[in-house]
Formats: C-alpha cells, sequence, structure tokens
C-alpha cells in the first residue's frame, strides 16, 4: 500500500490527521485479517512551500524539514498511528526520478522546453483522464500545474522544474552531474510518488491511497507517469478519503480554517481525537467542531465505563471470529472498512458486558477496539486521568465518606459527594464498592 503523505513545511491539522488515521485502520484491519502489509507513506520535504518557509526562517531546507518531521511524529504518535513499515523522503529519491523522466523522454511522453523545464505530454497518454472520470476536453490546469508560454499544452505537467536565479542551493540538483542532460532544477511534485512508489513496491502494487484532493490532478498524473514508463497498471485499487469540513468548507492552511493537531490536544485527550476521527466513514466528509469532540469523549467514556466494573483489566486474547460480536464486527470492516458500523458492535458488547459482567465480553470488547486502536488503556487510569485532586486526597474523602454511611450519617456522605462533584469528581457505587471518575477530561 502506498499513500501520499505530508509535504513538510508546517505542523500538521486535523485534516491530515483525518487521512493518515483513515489509512492507519486500513493496514491494521488488513494485518489483523492476517494478511501480511508492506506500506508506505511518503514524505514530501522539497516543495515551493517548503523553499519559501526555509528561507522566511533563514534556514536551510533540511533543517525546516527535519523539525517538521519530528513534529509530524509527536502529533502521530500521541494519536496513536503507526508509522509505516517505509516512509521514503522526495530528496533521497531525485535519481530514481531523473530516471524515470528520461524513460518518459524517450519513449516520447516528456519534452523539455528548450533551456527550460520538462514538462509531460498529456494528451500523448491514452487514457489520461480514466482516475478522475475527466475527458481532457473538460480538464483545466490543476493544483500545481503552472500554465506558461513554454508548454505545448496548458494541461501538460512539469517533470523536472529548471532552477530560478533566486532559489537556494539546496533546493537544486545537477542533472547533468547525474548523466540525465536535463540541466540544474528539481523535480515536480507528481514524478517525485510515482518514483519512489516504484522503488519500495514496485511497478503495479495493490492499494494507493490518499486524500480526495489528491485524485486529481496528482494521482491522475502519478497513472499517467507511472503507466507511461512501464505500460503496467500502477495499482490495483484506489482509496481516497473525505474532508474534514468546517462550516461545510474543506479544512485547508490556504482557507485558514484549520485547526493543529496539537492544539486540539491541548483541549481533548488523543483516544477522544482517534475515536471522534473514526465515527464517520473515510470516505465520507467529517464536519469538525467542539460539540462533535465532547459527543465523541462522552461516548468512548461509556465504553471504558463498562470496561471499569471488570476486577482487572483482561488480557488480549487471539480472536475468535465465529463469535457473534466479533463476526458483526468483522463483516462491517469487510465492508469498505466500515468504522462507524464497527464502532456500533461496540457498544452493543459494552451493553451486554455491563449486564453480563463477564471476563470473557471484557476481553472481546478490548480485542475488537485494539483493531481500530482504541481501548488499549487501563480503564480506571482513562477515567481518573485529569482530576483536579491527588488521588490519596480523594480516596481519603471516599473513605469518610464510607464511613459516613456506615454510621448512618447521611447527611455528612452526601456533603462528601458534593464536595468531590463541585472538583468535577463524580462517584459510582457497585456492589459495595466506589469508583471515581472525572467529569470532564
Amino acid at each position: 500500500m502506498y499513500v501520499c503523505g505530508m509535504t513538510i513545511y508546517d505542523l500538521c491539522h486535523i485534516g491530515h490527521a483525518r487521512m493518515m488515521m483513515a489509512f492507519d485502520v486500513v493496514q491494521r484491519w488488513l494485518r489483523s485479517s492476517g494478511l501480511q502489509v508492506r506500506y508506505v507513506r511518503n514524505i514530501t520535504d522539497i516543495d515551493d512551500k517548503i523553499i519559501k518557509r526555509a528561507l522566511e526562517r533563514g534556514i536551510s531546507i533540511r533543517q525546516l524539514t527535519d523539525e517538521m518531521l519530528q513534529a509530524m511524529y509527536a502529533d502521530t504518535d500521541a494519536l496513536g498511528i503507526e508509522r509505516p513499515s517505509v516512509e521514503p523522503r522526495a530528496t533521497e529519491y531525485v535519481p530514481q526520478m531523473l530516471s524515470l523522466i528520461a524513460q518518459l523522454k524517450d519513449r516520447g511522453l516528456a519534452y523539455q522546453v528548450p533551456g527550460g523545464d520538462v514538462n509531460y505530454s498529456v494528451r500523448k497518454f491514452v487514457g489520461y483522464g480514466k482516475l478522475s472520470g475527466k475527458s481532457l476536453d473538460e480538464l483545466r490546469a490543476g493544483e500545481r500545474v503552472a500554465v506558461d508560454d513554454g508548454k505545448e499544452d496548458p494541461l501538460d505537467f512539469v517533470l523536472w522544474k529548471s532552477a530560478k536565479p533566486d532559489e537556494p542551493e539546496d533546493a537544486k540538483w545537477d542533472s547533468d552531474a547525474l548523466g540525465y542532460g536535463f540541466g540544474v532544477g528539481r523535480p515536480g511534485w507528481h514524478i517525485e510518488c510515482s518514483a519512489m512508489s516504484c522503488q519500495t513496491l514496485g511497478e503495479t502494487f495493490d492499494i494507493h491511497g490518499g486524500g480526495a484532493d489528491l485524485q486529481f490532478p496528482h494521482h491522475e498524473n502519478e497513472i499517467a507517469q507511472s503507466e507511461g514508463a512501464s505500460g503496467k497498471p500502477l495499482a490495483r485499487w484506489w482509496m481516497h478519503n473525505g474532508f474534514v469540513r468546517v462550516d461545510n468548507e474543506k479544512m485547508s492552511k490556504s482557507l485558514g480554517n484549520f485547526f493543529t493537531i496539537r492544539t486540539v490536544l491541548e483541549s481533548y485527550d488523543a483516544e477522544t481525537v482517534r475515536f471522534f476521527l473514526l465515527r464517520t466513514h473515510y470516505r465520507s466528509a467529517l464536519n469538525y467542531s467542539d460539540a462533535h469532540l465532547n459527543d465523541a469523549r462522552a461516548a468512548l467514556k461509556r465504553l471504558y465505563t463498562a470496561l471499569q466494573w471488570q476486577p482487572a483489566v483482561p488480557a488480549l486474547v487471539p480472536l475468535d471470529w465465529n463469535e457473534p460480536f466479533a463476526a458483526r464486527f468483522r463483516a462491517a470492516m469487510d465492508e469498505d472498512f466500515g468504522t462507524p458500523e464497527a464502532i456500533a458492535v461496540l457498544f452493543d458488547l459494552a451493553s451486554e458486558l455491563n449486564r453480563s459482567k463477564t471476563p470473557q465480553h471484557a476481553a472481546l470488547l478490548r480485542a475488537l477496539g485494539g483493531c481500530l486502536g482504541l481501548l488499549q488503556q487501563d480503564p480506571q487510569a482513562y477515567l481518573q486521568a485529569g482530576a483536579a485532586m491527588s488521588e490519596a486526597t480523594i480516596q481519603a474523602l471516599i473513605d469518610e465518606r464510607s464511613a459516613a454511611k456506615a454510621r448512618k450519617d447521611f447527611a455528612r456522605a452526601d456533603a462528601l459527594r458534593q464536595e468531590l462533584l463541585a472538583a468535577g469528581i463524580v462517584l459510582k457505587d457497585s456492589a459495595g464498592v466506589t469508583h471515581w471518575e472525572v467529569v470532564q477530561k
């Protein structure tokens, strides 16, 4: 599986998290289903925006991209997004990109503007538009496809960008020195993914994924490049996740309506954010709001509360997919990674656990949740996180309340409950045992 990853010039926002989360679940489920998965997610570390930001900050491109890559890891690790098997950086594959450009030129699919860029001749590739369903007559130059007088057709896109005098030296490669003769410059965005996917997975692989906004022109151009060079299908299946929307507009840095992952994590715990992202099917648009996050937090809390009454956190056990709840969960996930339906099964199982109080149901709830990267924390620790009082103080007040109840001083017992509630601590009594949890996390 190859997934188009981040262009690392700034902090990742929730829209980026949604993409990475969607394919994290895909690879988790494929592995849970017994398949071996080689998951490649690239890093774009050379780009107009990267060059601009590095110049603004007065640092090298590598300094900027290394910094932003570590920031991305901090955010994705917090959300439980597993790192891919391979994570190629574009700048480390420039020779392979040049080789691919040379193949396309030899096949008559690319041409060089005298003394300038090397472009792809879109109209010479039979089948251009087959992924997006667009005809050549309907198409217009898309994002990052600059139209200039040197192109034979406005739809042609750049493979090798000739260096500009004002660009920093670390944004340039001498293709002549590498034996290709295209001059000093840097690769275009689209050729990067064609070269990296071919080098890491071969000329044809199973799944290619990315955000819905990449279907055209980026993925359409990848097909034209890769299949134009190899004559083989690039990917057997294409998957695109839906946008995160704010006030019915796509969340994006260009619109200025984005929320960075780390800003959201200042107000919500990481598992709540993960749960929020997984409650909507990966192909559907996801509406971002505090109300939706608050609802996700309350819902996740109900699942952990069902697990809280077990005498100990049950160990994960091998799943029996013939068990009725497990079979329903599997059917949901096998139907295009249907996380909303799978999560509904978790709630049905939690209801059964609340009735049965059996360790088997608790272990099953945790095991199925683990397929989605959920419910792996100690329930009591999760429910008690963020308390304003120390655990010792809370326990002392609970013990005093128990003593008051024992001597039938119910007024004092109620007063102690209210004192704790005022501090954001709610008490729950069951079978002679008192548990406590934080009202809001």
